[in-house]
C-alpha cells in the first residue's frame, strides 16, 4: 500500500509550487518537494532523522533515465510482451544527460548490444550486454530505481558509525560509513560510500566503482571516474525525496542530476525476499562451455 500527501496528513494543507519552480519540459518529474506539507520526522535518540524502513521508487528509469517511449524487449517474436519496456518520463534534471560525442556513441553501442554476451575472453568479458541481464551487482544510483525494494536499516541507539542498505535485487547491499574519510580501497561494484547529515538530509558521497554498471537498460554508462552525491530527504512519513548528482569526466561535459521520490511499504509483515538471480544466467552466459552428451 503506498500512501501520498495529502492522506498521510489530511489536516494539512500543501504549499503550491513557486512560478517556474517545476520543471519546463515534459520529461522532467513533476513531483516537486514543494508540494509536501511542512513536515519533521520522527527521530532517533541521536536526534537524527528515523529512515529505517522498505522502500521502492515508481519510475520507470531502469528502461532509461530520460524521457522513452513504451518499446519491445529483445526476441519479441519469441516473448511478445514479455521483456516490453513501458513509457517512461526523464528523471533527469533538464531532461537530457550532458555526454561528450564520442561517449554518446559509445551509449548508443551500448543499447544495441544490450541483449549480447561474450565471456570467453577475459578482457572483453563486460564488453557487451547490459550488467543487469547477467545478474551483476547495479551499481549507484540504478539500485534505487529498479523495480524492487530495498531496505535502509539505521542504529536506533546512539549514534553508529554505520547504516546498511539492502537489495532485494542480486542481494546487492551498501555500507554507508557516517562521517569517515576513509577512501575506497579498491573499486567494486556498489562503490564506497560516505555519509554524513545535513539538517534533516542524509548525505552520501560515493565513489571507487568499477566502471562496468550502467545506469539503465538504454546504454547510459560511466567510467571508472564516477563520482555520485546522493541525498534522502524524508517528507512525509511515507515519502522520501531522493536526489544524486553524477559526476563523471571522462563520459559527461559537467555534472548532472536525477531526483524522484521513493515511497515506503506500508503492507503487513512486509520483508525483502529473495531474488537470486545467477542460475538464471547460468545458461546463457556459461551454456556455449558446457560439455553436452552427443544425441
Amino acid at each position: 500500500m503506498i500512501l501520498t500527501p495529502a492522506a498521510a496528513q489530511q489536516a494539512a494543507t500543501p504549499q503550491q509550487p513557486a512560478a517556474g519552480q517545476l520543471g519546463q519540459s515534459a520529461g522532467q518529474h513533476a513531483l516537486d518537494i514543494g508540494r509536501f506539507p511542512p513536515y519533521k520526522p520522527a527521530r532517533l535518540p541521536d536526534g537524527h532523522p528515523d529512515l529505517n524502513g522498505y522502500w521502492q521508487s515508481m519510475v520507470s528509469a531502469d528502461w532509461d533515465l530520460q524521457d522513452h517511449e513504451a518499446q519491445p524487449g529483445p526476441k519479441p517474436e519469441i516473448n511478445g510482451v514479455y521483456g516490453a519496456g513501458p513509457a517512461g518520463q526523464s528523471i533527469v534534471e533538464g531532461g537530457e544527460i550532458a555526454y561528450r560525442p564520442e561517449a554518446l556513441a559509445k551509449k548508443k553501442k551500448n543499447f544495441e548490444t544490450r541483449a549480447m554476451v561474450d565471456v570467453s575472453n577475459d578482457k572483453t568479458w563486460h564488453a557487451l550486454g547490459d550488467p543487469e541481464m547477467k545478474c551483476y551487482m547495479p551499481g549507484v544510483p540504478r539500485a534505487n530505481y529498479l523495480p524492487y525494494p530495498f531496505r535502509i536499516v539505521q542504529s536506533s541507539g546512539a549514534s553508529s558509525p554505520y547504516m546498511l542498505i539492502s537489495y532485494e535485487f542480486a542481494s546487492a547491499t551498501r555500507i554507508i560509513r557516517m562521517n569517515s574519510k576513509d577512501e575506497a580501497p579498491i573499486p567494486a561494484w556498489m562503490g564506497w560510500s560516505r555519509g554524513r547529515w545535513e539538517g534533516d538530509t542524509l548525505i552520501v558521497d560515493v565513489s571507487g566503482f568499477r566502471e562496468e554498471t550502467w545506469f539503465d537498460r538504454a546504454g547510459d554508462y560511466h567510467s571508472d571516474q564516477l563520482h555520485v552525491v546522493e541525498r534522502y530527504t524524508p517528507v512525509s512519513p511515507f515519502h522520501l525525496m531522493y536526489e544524486a548528482t553524477i559526476e563523471d569526466p571522462k563520459v559527461f561535459t559537467r555534472p548532472w542530476k536525477i531526483r524522484f521520490p521513493l515511497y515506503r511499504h506500508m503492507e503487513q509483515d512486509f520483508q525483502l525476499l529473495e531474488f537470486k538471480c545467477e542460475p538464471f544466467t547460468e545458461e546463457m552466459l556459461y551454456g556455449r562451455f558446457v560439455k553436452r552428451p552427443a544425441s
